[in-house]
């Protein structure tokens, strides 16, 4: 019978609260936190299961019904939460964005819907996500789907190929994860990760017979020095790699558990200083404190708190601490209990309570998260009962506004001859991503709308030769990303007579906080803008001078603060990046002059 460690309930607590640290903003190596759990799950995992394999006892439906009590209650009831607080205090936008995470959440996918949606973890719009942290829960779950049955084929007398093979696929991990460029797909998907979960496997089978090989004292030292470097690659970020510090992390933790099993029951420095009460405390109900504590982070900074200060920091850990504690005692060690709860009443509550939760969050989904009016929108439910999301950005219901542009993604008409008393209109080319689309939608609300004829080309262009054509028959060439360098300008070879360059823009870092807020005076109410943009905006500003269109200084003062509603009270922005139809009308008139003037209108 294995003896319970306390020193890995220590060792949690050590990777959890630095990953609290981090989603706090504090701590800038703490998200490796996560890369720890990995390797403890791997090497616990592993350790019981060859065990079991080892005396011919693994039963793989017993394996999956484990990982179901142990995972699945607690995230039914910590999504369910976030869903129905996103239900009471989320604008359309965002709530859609949570239910789509809900809806993965629940499916063990969260890190694949991230890795489409959120490819940059540091963005600060993860911030606001309440479900953000569960994509290292989708590769640990994924994991578990598929691990065991490499015990579950070679058990018996194919056992001994257990070890090779995992050597073998870690390898193959590692070699990926330190090969591949794509650093969004090796941090989100399982098999740039796999290794860390395996090293963990390895280190359990490999020394769980190995260990009078190891010298006692000497051990003991190496021990301590490992945590130390742990602690310090947690808390100091004293490495530009991130794939050296993941790789380090994980190894530094294998070592940190195979020494572990030799001193954690003899060596009372050690207990006292990773087993003691408080530590292994915080171990014991780090499950529960990783599923709280973002969605506490993010709930609050939505609808409560703009800047979360050393105060509120503290204040919020205490809320997770105690919803923690509740949901350790009454919903983990209760569904961990056969005794309390039965297989079949498991599966029942389980179930059900999965069918219910998927359904409401895939239908709040479909409506695009319009579930009641909104005037700061200019939403009413009525209005938008016809309107259906699946899956996909372009099919996007909030979206919609900014994607309906892609009309106008066409050759310009054959209007060169002036046809009686009309003139002939000015051909607009608009060129860019989503930027480019909200400067079309500028255009479309102008008060001169009707004098030009606009046309928009994506920067990924389908055509060469057509895409030539229009540049060569436009009058005005107005280029809008988010982006707007020399580099990415300089490839379509524009007359530079012609081109225009429009200003980046941003409407703080989410809506939400305004949203719930009473406001009272719309014209004066502002926010600041997500860090960096200013200077971005100045440097485009230098770069491109007097052909520089600066959005910015129309809404921004000089304390870098931007107006975030339209004088009747309207969202200037949905998503806090692009035009809502009243930011775009809101525009229009404030660059009408300007716009003219370019023009000669």
């Amino acid at each position: 019978m294995k003896i319970y460690r306390k020193d890995i309930d220590g060792l949690r607590a050590i990777a959890i609260i630095p990953v609290i640290l981090f989603h706090l903003g504090y701590l800038a190596n703490g998200y490796l936190g996560v890369d720890v759990f990995f390797v403890i799950s791997g090497y616990l995992i592993t350790g019981l299961v060859y065990n079991e394999v080892e005396e011919n006892k693994f039963s793989i439906l017993k394996f999956y019904e484990r990982r179901i009590r142990r995972i699945f209650p607690l995230v039914l009831f910590t999504t369910a939460i976030a869903f129905i607080l996103g239900l009471i205090f989320m604008l359309p936008d965002d709530l859609e964005n949570l239910c789509q995470s809900v809806f993965a959440s629940n499916f063990s996918a969260n890190n694949i819907l991230m890795k489409i949606t959120s490819a940059d973890y540091w963005a600060v719009k993860n911030d606001y996500k309440p479900l953000m942290h569960t994509w290292s829960l989708g590769i640990e779950e994924q994991f578990y789907m598929l691990y065991p049955l490499i015990f579950f084929f070679l058990k018996g007398d194919k056992k001994t190929f257990i070890l090779p093979l995992l050597l073998f696929l870690s390898v193959l991990s590692l070699t990926a994860f330190f090969l591949s460029t794509d650093a969004s797909s090796k941090f989100y998907l399982l098999q740039y990760r796999f290794f860390e979960l395996s090293i963990g496997g390895v280190c359990a089978i490999y020394f769980s017979k190995r260990n009078n090989v190891i010298n006692y004292t000497k051990s003991q030292y190496i021990l301590y020095l490992l945590l130390s470097i742990l602690v310090f690659l947690l808390f100091f970020n004293f490495i530009n790699s991130n794939d050296i510090k993941v790789f380090s992390v994980t190894i530094i933790t294998a070592g940190i558990l195979v020494l572990g099993g030799l001193h954690f029951n003899s060596s009372s420095f050690y207990k006292s200083l990773i087993a003691n009460k408080v530590l292994t405390g915080i171990g014991k109900i780090s499950f529960s404190v990783y599923m709280w504590h973002q969605i506490v982070f993010a709930f609050a900074r939505y609808f409560v708190i703009e800047v979360i200060t050393l105060k509120y920091a503290i204040m919020l850990i205490i809320i997770v601490l105690l919803l923690s504690i509740l949901s350790y005692f009454g919903i983990e060690n209760y569904f961990r209990n056969r005794t309390l709860v039965k297989t079949k009443n498991l599966f029942s509550i389980v179930c059900f309570s999965f069918l219910i939760i998927i359904g409401s969050s895939f239908y709040v989904y479909v409506v695009g998260g319009i579930i009641r009016d909104v005037p700061e929108l200019g939403i009413t439910k009525s209005n938008h009962s016809s309107g259906l999301n699946f899956f996909g950005i372009e099919g996007n219901i909030n979206n919609k506004y900014n994607v309906d542009i892609r009309a106008l993604d066409k050759p310009f008409s054959n209007n060169d001859q002036q046809i009686g008393t009309k003139p002939k209109k000015i051909k607009v080319l608009v060129i860019g991503n989503s930027f480019g689309r909200d400067f079309s939608n500028v255009l479309k609300e102008s008060s001169f709308k009707d004098a030009i004829e606009v046309r928009y080309s994506d920067t990924v262009v389908k055509s060469a030769t057509e895409f030539k054509t229009r540049i060569n028959e436009a009058n005005f060439i107005f280029f809008g990303s988010d982006c707007p360098t020399k580099k990415s300008v300089s490839r379509y070879n524009i007359d530079p007579n012609k081109l225009w360059i429009v200003g980046i823009k941003d409407f703080g870092n989410s809506n939400g906080i305004h949203y719930n807020k009473k406001i009272e005076n719309y014209l004066e109410y502002r926010t600041s803008m997500k860090i960096g943009v200013v200077e971005k905006d100045l440097n485009f500003k230098k770069i491109w001078d007097k052909r520089y269109i600066d959005l910015l200084k129309l809404v921004a003062d000089s304390n870098g603060k931007v107006l975030v509603f339209s004088p009747t009270g309207k969202f200037l922005s949905h998503d806090t990046r692009h035009f809502t139809k009243f930011g775009a009308v809101f525009f229009a008139k404030q660059l009408d002059t300007k716009l003219k003037e370019i023009m000669k209108l």
